[in-house]
């Protein structure tokens, strides 16, 4: 596992072995503030715990500074093309900036937006993308290989070390997969700091969850990354469960129950999905939706028995009746009419406070 350095953004710790932290981007124009208020909100209640937001021009920097009074969540400033527009976002009371340095406009103007970040206290995070690596970088590696993205962050990265400003996430990413993981990779064994992850531009729906999740679950399994964001077309709050679901199949944080289930085959000896209907049911019905708990439904006897009992629920299914699982033994037999009240009962005990799942 790499351990990073801390950095702090507003309330939340990225880095330095603290949980991997869920951000997402508003889409609103910034400036409209219901608009952005109202999304925000939506995506805190998703489980987003830092937001970023664009400040393309200067209405957009003086409403966040109205934003920030009105919500709990950390703010990130994005900024492009105009320094001053990062000066005006730190004064608005961003918790953290985000800079591109291929276009904030040369050394002078990045060096007055680290003065301000390093007198506030709060940090910078380095965006490299692979469409804006330096021209003459991308000449050198021949494209924008995972070697020119790590170079243009090494050498912005020399710049604020020589300014004595530490405060930094870094994030390195490109829409092809193979170069964002290379290029983590390389910039975990070569630096200390946090990083943000993530595909940029995934794309849309499941083309888009599915090359997010190989990307970003590829290097969090290897301890590599300490904050990410799942870049999808369309809503942001789309992106929440989903970032959600990789840390938990990640095995990094729960977020709430679990629920494990075979594919079905010709053995599935049991209504398998109406099962899982049943489960799903009890836990909306009874607001389960916050607990750790892990379920197992298993159609048939050959890995059925073995999987419920790892589970803290599971069901393993026969012809016309099911074994029901609490904590790897054997609780019940029922006919399958009866298992779905039989199901109830049993979960219903485990999350109760005489159980030992109630957080």
């Amino acid at each position: 596992m790499r351990q990073s350095l801390a950095v702090q953004v507003g309330s939340v710790t990225v880095g330095g072995g603290a949980p991997v932290s869920i951000q997402s981007m508003t889409n609103t124009d910034t400036a409209d503030l219901e608009a952005t208020l109202a999304q925000i909100n939506r995506l805190v209640e998703a489980g987003c715990e830092i937001v970023r937001l664009a400040v393309p021009d200067e209405k957009a920097a003086q409403t966040l500074a109205v934003i920030k009074k009105n919500v709990n969540v950390p703010l990130v400033a994005d900024i492009h093309f105009d320094y001053r527009l990062a000066i005006m976002a730190i004064k608005a009371g961003a918790d953290k900036i985000r800079i591109n340095p291929g276009n904030i406009g040369g050394e002078e103007k990045l060096s007055r937006i680290i003065d301000l970040a390093g007198e506030k206290g709060i940090p910078i995070r380095i965006g490299v993308n692979a469409g804006s690596i330096p021209r003459e970088v991308r000449a050198r590696h021949g494209g924008a290989s995972a070697e020119a993205l790590v170079e243009t962050v090494v050498r912005t990265l020399d710049f604020f070390e020589r300014h004595k400003f530490e405060k930094i996430v870094l994030s390195l990413k490109a829409a092809d997969v193979t170069t964002m993981v290379q290029a983590y990779e390389e910039v975990a064994r070569r630096v200390p700091y946090p990083l943000h992850l993530g595909i940029t531009e995934a794309g849309r729906g499941l083309k888009g969850i599915v090359k997010s999740t190989l990307g970003i679950g590829a290097l969090l399994l290897k301890g590599i990354g300490d904050t990410l964001r799942v870049s999808l077309t369309g809503d942001p709050v789309e992106e929440i469960p989903v970032a959600r679901e990789i840390l938990q199949a990640a095995g990094l944080r729960r977020f709430g129950p679990e629920i494990i289930s075979c594919p079905t085959c010709a053995r599935c000896e049991i209504d398998l999905p109406a099962v899982v209907d049943i489960v799903e049911d009890i836990i909306k019905k009874n607001k389960l939706s916050a607990l750790p708990v892990k379920f197992a439904v298993m159609g048939c006897p050959v890995n059925g028995p073995g999987e419920a009992r790892e589970a803290d629920v599971g069901v393993s299914g026969g012809r016309g009746f099911a074994i029901i699982f609490k904590e790897g033994k054997v609780e019940k037999k029922v006919p399958f009419t009866d298992l779905a009240e039989a199901l109830q009962d049993t979960i219903m005990e485990l999350v109760s406070p005489a159980g030992n799942k109630t957080t």
